[in-house]
């Protein structure tokens, strides 16, 4: 006999909201099969008014009455949940979004659960276009994989690795699209400083980085093989690719996905302190 919930989300914040979102437009999930509860139980009793799922009574009633639980919350209160869910957990399917957290600390918390699975979303999973690393515990069964891979679908697209791999993951995809919008912010003010009004900048900012990331995925062509067909020699754009290169814009990047990964490896090995919210990446 099926559970009552295909999906219980443990935390109802934005995150959760984006993948409820996803899950309804795909009309695979109706919301009677999806729960969700939060701390407060304002969120959750928000959520489920907007979108008709269910605001559940409690974390542990409702991960026993769903076969999949999705741990959304913030990182600092699952070590709250963690005794609540170790026995409920029994025989289900956990799913990981929290940064940092690994497999080893996720399958001491749920040893009997049926399997693990951590991923790493990234913001554009609110509109349904992100990309999720995930790497489950052990092989998933084709009922696990069922539910894992409606999930993700609900965010965008996603794909399997290794854990070793999570860290540098995180730090080009979950901080990835943070890293784009510092390059528009810049490109937007460099546009005004150049003569053009505000409002004209920012428009040719986001259709060109739109468009130009539209390209990329489209041709399946190397990133480099674009630039240089819109760099002639000595026109504009070499101008400008020009200057980047005398800054080191590689190594600028280099090493800022650097510091993320090493970021990333810290908060999986140390716990965060009291107050303190890991972000995506």
């Amino acid at each position: 006999m099926a559970e009552r919930f295909r999906y219980g989300f443990i935390g109802a914040g934005r995150l959760t909201a984006a993948m409820v979102a996803g899950l309804l437009e795909q009309g695979d999930c109706p919301p009677e099969r999806i729960g969700c509860v939060s701390r407060s139980g304002l969120t959750a009793a928000g959520l489920a008014g907007a979108t008709g799922i269910t605001a559940g009574e409690n974390a542990a009633t409702l991960a026993g009455e769903s076969e999949a639980i999705v741990l959304a919350l913030k990182p600092q209160q699952f070590s709250d949940i963690e005794p609540v869910l170790a026995e409920v957990s029994a025989g289900r399917l956990v799913v990981s979004v929290l940064a940092g957290l690994r497999l080893e600390r996720l399958a001491r918390a749920f040893p009997r659960a049926a399997n693990l699975v951590r991923v790493m979303p990234n913001v554009a999973a609110r509109i349904g276009g992100g990309i999720s690393p995930f790497t489950p515990l052990k092989p998933l069964s084709e009922d696990q994989r069922g539910l894992l891979e409606g999930l993700l679908q609900a965010m965008g697209r996603s794909i399997e690795i290794p854990e070793e791999q999570m860290d540098a993951a995180t730090a080009v995809s979950g901080s990835g699209p943070a890293y784009l919008f510092e390059f528009a912010a810049a490109l937007r003010d460099a546009g005004i400083a150049a003569g053009l009004p505000e409002a004209t900048s920012r428009l040719l900012t986001v259709e060109t980085l739109l468009g130009a990331a539209r390209l990329l995925a489209r041709t399946g062509r190397d990133p480099e093989a674009l630039r240089d067909e819109v760099a002639s020699p000595k026109g504009t754009t070499r101008a400008a690719l020009d200057s980047l290169a005398r800054d080191d814009l590689p190594g600028i990047v280099g090493r800022a996905v650097a510091a993320a990964a090493a970021r990333s490896r810290e908060l999986s090995q140390t716990p965060p302190a009291s107050g303190e919210t890991p972000r995506q990446g």
